[in-house]
């Protein structure tokens, strides 16, 4: 990294604390996420941002909140995801039944294939199927912008979203009795990151980054060996990585090469969120979590804000982590084999 590179950091910094301040002030869930979010965006798209967040940085942040997850996971809300496991994976398949045939109708558009448009509005997993799209087929530049353009959307409406529509606010920190000292809080967080990414990275699991920390935190917390929530300091910093790596994706350059297709895609992102907002109260509805828990679960993606955000207004964690992860997996599974058959059918 240049010396011209590492300029462009103090403002993404400072712009990010000032911001985070303020809507910590309004009472907003997840405030560095979004401030993130909002000022790497912003410099973005006037070339002033960093050209990429260190993808050791972007992984560490992910390992802080699977463990925040993991302390926060209690053996009788897994007992009770259990027990709603049917109405949850079929709310999942309608997701991502939604999502696709959104990314269908985008396919219409002069340039874009199904295919592509298949790829680039699928829910979940935005950096796994940019990565594979084009071994599948599909135009990679497309779905690399409108897919992060999802995630970026969907990240920056879910905290207003469930401020104004679901009177969600913030202040459920650390959980009761979780916290101890710094140095027993960071031992914790170094312990379930290195073991949790090492197990990670043998065992190839998707989300890694948040799935192998997470894991460890909870067999640690759930067999009462040891248990204690990360620095609070050191949980906003990982938020605002995350909205840093969503923001920073959109430069002028990426944005031009689609231009054409953003006006479409933004309607249909649009559309994906109020459809799973409405199969969020059917979850609700179904399984007796919250309204804000169904749609916390059921939001297309932006995962690691939904985690902050469920965090931050004191949701069932563990069922939004589930549904959420769910997703991504059964995601996984069937795209591939949809990418398929969509080429097949392309002329």
């Amino acid at each position: 990294m240049d010396a011209g590179e590492w300029r462009r950091w103090p403002l993404l910094v400072v712009g990010t604390a000032a911001g985070t301040v303020v809507l910590a002030l309004l009472r907003l869930p997840s405030p560095a996420l979004f401030a993130g979010l909002v000022v790497a965006t912003v410099l973005a798209l006037t070339g002033q941002a960093p050209a990429v967040v260190p993808r050791h940085a972007t992984t560490l942040a992910q390992a802080v909140i699977g463990v925040v997850i993991g302390v926060l996971a209690q053996p009788s809300a897994l007992t009770g995801l259990a027990a709603d496991w049917l109405p949850v994976l079929l709310i999942t398949v309608g997701t991502l039944a939604v999502s696709m045939a959104a990314g269908v109708l985008l396919g219409l558009h002069r340039g874009v294939t199904p295919l592509t448009g298949m790829l680039a509005l699928t829910a979940g997993g935005a950096s796994g199927l940019v990565a594979v799209s084009r071994d599948l087929g599909g135009d990679d530049r497309v779905v690399a912008v409108v897919q992060y353009l999802r995630v970026g959307i969907v990240t920056a409406s879910m905290p207003l979203v469930a401020a104004v529509g679901y009177g969600a606010t913030a202040g459920a920190g650390a959980p009761a009795g979780a916290a101890g000292s710094v140095l027993g809080s960071l031992g914790f967080l170094v312990v379930c990151t290195a073991v949790g990414l090492g197990l990670a990275t043998l065992a190839r699991v998707p989300a890694g980054g948040l799935l192998g920390p997470m894991t460890v935190a909870i067999a640690l917390s759930v067999s009462g060996l040891w248990s204690a929530a990360p620095p609070e300091v050191v949980v906003e910093l990982a938020y605002a990585v995350i909205g840093w790596q969503a923001g920073a994706r959109f430069t002028r350059e990426s944005l031009r090469t689609v231009i054409t297709v953003l006006p479409l895609a933004c309607a249909l992102i649009i559309a994906i969120i109020a459809a799973c907002a409405g199969l969020g109260f059917l979850l609700s509805a179904t399984t007796g979590t919250t309204v804000l828990e169904g749609y916390l679960a059921t939001t297309p993606g932006g995962i690691y804000a939904v985690l902050a955000t469920a965090i931050s207004a004191g949701g069932n964690v563990t069922f939004v982590v589930a549904a959420q992860v769910l997703r991504v997996i059964v995601m996984l599974l069937v795209a591939p084999a949809l990418a398929r058959l969509a080429r097949h059918r392309t002329p």
